[in-house]
């Protein structure tokens, strides 16, 4: 033993291992406490969170069962390491939900479950279970009608026609007592202030005989609606008025509008001072035949429109002859009553009248339909020239020997 101790390479060989032994006895005991500490961690690192208005999901046969009772939300309350418990919370990936696919029609208690959370967590529902009722699901067409809200605030005078609704059926699926209870299907539309046609989507509504909204589902649920609405309207007359004049050797025979009235919508304030329509007009200048004319309607200013838009003319033109009726008297218009009229050019106060126009009008024309006057108004006593005027049926022309007529105004004795 002596002679070990002596030799100085045994001494470092032991000193060697009494240092590593001393080492891995150090490093096992710190590796032990971490462990320890990891394994069981101290209760100041636990918290709580909870999350409101967690939806709850359902697992069934939704071709043919319908489930009512399922609350549509619930508060989760989770408890744990602060670590996991808070990256939970603002993550909110739990899954909360209800498992009713092995029940039959009826009503049951059923837990309320969870997925998605870390087995390290704590975690409490609020209401832990739901009383749900399975029922047979059951599908129908109803058709849908159309429902005028504010109906008496649409503008006065304007009405709203028969709705077009497209679809017009929609299917409507939910509980057999539910759909047994169904009365009516509407879509709504909105009338207030409406004055022109309406073109809107609206949604589906189902109604049981009481007027209560009940709960099921409608495919597709928003239907297009289109609502004419009819402005207030007149029917009036029309005058065609000529611009233009015919061909040489032409006159006119008749000029008949096809149609004899034409119906005109707007608000009622502007088209009840309108009596008669003086916009349509034919041009004389482009007929060169008897013909049919299709004529443009203008709208009146502050109509919105007239039917028809167009209107058919009739004109009909025959070669033009004349006519003379000779020796025809001239009166006076707008003669004072203290006052006496002597003609002087012509001295008779008489004129021949050429009349022109076509063979069928000059036949029926008589001498008492043509009318040749002057007008004295507001002449005072001595010599005058005055225009003739000559007034006569439509589709005539005429010709006089003079224009002007020479008279002579003096006092009454």
């Amino acid at each position: 033993m002596d002679k070990l101790f002596d030799n100085r390479w045994a001494m470092k060989i032991i000193a060697l291992l009494l240092a590593l032994t001393l080492y891995l006895s150090t490093n096992i005991d710190n590796t032990a406490n971490q462990a320890e500490t990891t394994a069981f961690p101290s209760l100041s690192n636990r918290d709580t969170e909870t999350i409101t208005d967690v939806s709850v999901s359902a697992y069934y046969d939704r071709e043919n069962l319908v489930v009512s009772g399922i609350p549509q939300t619930v508060v989760v309350t989770m408890e744990g390491p602060t670590s996991i418990v808070k990256p939970a919370a603002v993550q909110r990936e739990i899954e909360v939900f209800v498992n009713l696919t092995d029940l039959q029609i009826g009503t049951h208690e059923v837990p309320i479950l969870y997925q998605n959370v870390s087995d390290k967590l704590d975690v409490i529902i609020e209401p832990p279970v739901a009383n749900i009722t399975i029922h047979e699901k059951v599908t129908r067409d109803f058709p849908v009608e159309v429902d005028f809200i504010n109906r008496n605030k649409i503008e006065e005078g304007y009405q709203p026609e028969q709705p077009i609704v497209k679809p017009n059926i929609v299917k409507v699926s939910g509980a057999k007592e539910l759909i047994d209870r169904i009365a009516l299907v509407k879509a709504r539309v909105d009338l207030d202030g409406i004055n022109t046609s309406i073109e809107a989507e609206s949604t589906v509504t189902v109604y049981d005989r009481d007027g209560n909204v009940l709960n099921v589902e409608v495919e597709p649920p928003v239907v297009d609606v289109s609502v004419p609405i009819t402005s207030p309207y007149k029917n009036v007359p029309f005058r065609v008025n000529r611009k233009g004049t015919l061909e040489n050797n032409l006159s006119i025979t008749n000029i008949e509008p096809l149609t004899k009235e034409i119906t005109i919508y707007g608000p009622k304030n502007v088209i009840d001072k309108i009596e008669f329509l003086d916009n349509i007009s034919i041009d004389l200048s482009e007929i060169t035949e008897t013909t049919e004319l299709e004529v443009k309607v203008p709208v009146p200013e502050g109509v919105r429109r007239v039917v028809p838009e167009t209107v058919s003319i009739r004109v009909e033109v025959e070669r033009e002859e004349e006519k003379t009726f000779p020796n025809l008297s001239i009166r006076s218009v707008g003669l004072p009553d203290n006052l006496v009229l002597n003609f002087l050019d012509p001295e008779t106060g008489r004129l021949d009248l050429t009349v022109l126009g076509s063979p069928t009008v000059l036949a029926d024309l008589r001498s008492n339909e043509m009318d040749l006057y002057i007008n004295v108004t507001d002449l005072g006593v001595g010599e005058h020239e005055v225009s003739l005027e000559v007034n006569g049926p439509q589709n005539v022309t005429w010709e006089v020997s003079q224009s002007t007529i020479k008279v002579n105004l003096t006092e009454k004795e």
